[in-house]
């Protein structure tokens, strides 16, 4: 009774978590059907509920439960809180344009609950088969928010293809785990790499490569995000922003976890892997973004090059590595959630707009929010002293510092190119011909958050040591 105790106490956020969208479904059926805003105020108190729990863990504490499933420790905890602030950004920007929309219904909230559920047992999964349950919970609620607004044509489209396209990389990933399990006779991350420390065979190599593929879909590197783009235009762009964020923060995390804590032994292996996928990620983000005209499928292959900078750091395969990532992707939510508020503002009497060409002359038009779209797009470039720089100068200084130069270089170079993309949008904006201006009336909600990302902006120009701090402990847990 008393381990059982123990277990319970180590998993409080996720069983609040999930009691907590089961009342959501309670309360927007009987009560908020017809006040879907009501249900996404409660979806936002209980993530700050479940941040509070997480806080409330000792610092330093960590420990397994239910038998090795589940881990805790200063890793897992630094993740679930950058995932539960992303999704209630996401929230937060949601509710003035799904009314605009007239789409508002109050399953949108349960189904972010569920899918923030899963992330947070994926960031805590102690071996193959919590992992799989954890993605799977995540995965289902994804492919449903993706086609939300069911009587568009192009967000059921994207919906169907992140389904089948999600169902194929899960398939590989059982595959692998299955190949795994076969050598190491167990599922637990720790007895898996027990038995790869003694020794590995074809049967693991090929494991690891499954493996990586599935997780590799899940955070759209290259070659396996083909979805991305149809499926960043085509969501609903409060959809699209949160698969911009929290997703990928839990599926890094995950494949930071899978690495370091099951496979350490086969670090030869998984490395060549790894530099693979981040040298792809980074050279097709920052190439194929150039011809783009409608910013949700820039802000897709940017993506796409962003999570290739974030592998430099898991290539790395050390404490710094991790550290430098879990600051990249810190910086990564944050400067997203405000750059979909920015897209949000784009609306006219006509309605939403997407197209890079609406933007121009927005400087004189819109001055304030011109001038927040260039801060937010200039730190994507990588431009000190901005946030962005720091993200970058954090995961290149780890490859170095490993001998991978080459990464690095190839880091700065298809920065350099990104820029063209970014320096492009700030040019229309200050140069162009202004464009029939966008409304005014911008919503609170998006205020709040497009503030808090300037606010962060600011933080880390003053006072990076925070969050470099904090990564460090989160870090030097996962290597314990």
């Amino acid at each position: 009774m008393n381990t059982l105790n123990a277990d319970i106490l180590l998993a409080l956020p996720e069983l609040a978590m999930a009691v907590g969208g089961m009342a959501l479904l309670m309360i927007g059926v009987f009560v908020a059907k017809q006040r879907p805003g009501l249900v996404n105020i409660l979806a936002v108190l209980l993530f700050a509920i479940v941040a509070a729990l997480i806080l409330r863990q000792p610092e330093g504490a960590q420990g397994n439960a239910f038998n090795g499933a589940f881990v805790v420790n200063d890793f897992t905890r630094f993740a679930k809180l950058l995932i539960l602030v992303g999704a209630a950004l996401s929230i937060t920007i949601a509710a003035r344009f799904f009314d605009r929309e007239r789409i508002a219904r109050f399953e949108f909230a349960a189904l972010m609950v569920f899918a923030t559920l899963g992330m947070m047992m994926m960031v805590s999964a102690g071996g193959l088969i919590s992992l799989y349950v954890g993605l799977e919970l995540q995965s289902l609620s994804l492919y449903v928010l993706a086609a939300f607004h069911r009587d568009n044509l192009r967000a059921t489209e994207a919906g169907l293809k992140y389904f089948v396209l999600g169902a194929l990389s899960s398939c590989m990933l059982l595959y692998g785990a299955s190949l795994i399990y076969g050598f190491a006779g167990t599922v637990n991350f720790d007895g898996i790499a027990a038995a790869v420390s003694h020794g590995r065979n074809v049967g693991v190599v090929f494991g690891i490569v499954f493996i990586m593929a599935g997780l590799a879909f899940k955070v759209s590197a290259v070659p396996f995000h083909m979805w991305t783009p149809d499926v960043y235009q085509g969501a609903p762009t409060p959809v699209t922003a949160f698969f911009a964020g929290a997703p990928k923060v839990a599926a890094i995390s995950l494949m930071i976890r899978v690495l370091y804590d099951a496979l350490p032994g086969a670090m030869t292996d998984w490395r060549q892997i790894v530099t693979f996928i981040s040298i792809a990620s980074m050279i097709l983000g920052a190439f194929a973004a150039i011809g783009q005209t409608n910013i949700k499928r820039l802000m897709a292959y940017s993506s796409i090059g962003n999570i290739g900078y974030a592998l430099v750091g898991v290539a790395a395969g050390t404490e710094q590595g991790v550290s430098s990532v879990l600051i990249f992707m810190a910086i990564y939510v944050v400067m997203t959630a405000g750059v979909f508020v920015c897209i949000l503002a784009m609306r006219r009497e006509g309605g939403q707009t997407e197209e890079i060409a609406d933007l121009s002359g927005l400087m004189q038009t819109r001055p304030l929010l011109a001038l927040c779209w260039i801060l937010l797009l200039f730190s994507y470039v990588g431009l000190p002293p901005l946030p962005g720089f720091f993200g970058k100068l954090y995961v290149f200084g780890a490859a170095v510092q490993q001998g991978l130069w080459p990464l690095a270089v190839i880091g700065i170079v298809t920065s350099v190119v990104a820029a063209y993309y970014y320096v492009r949008i700030v040019m229309i904006m200050i140069n162009g011909e202004p464009a029939r201006p966008f409304e005014r009336a911008m919503g609170t909600e998006l205020r709040v958050v497009l503030g808090g990302s300037m606010l962060f902006t600011a933080a880390m120009v003053i006072v990076p040591g925070i969050l470099v701090g904090w990564a460090g402990t989160a870090a030097a847990a996962l290597m314990k």
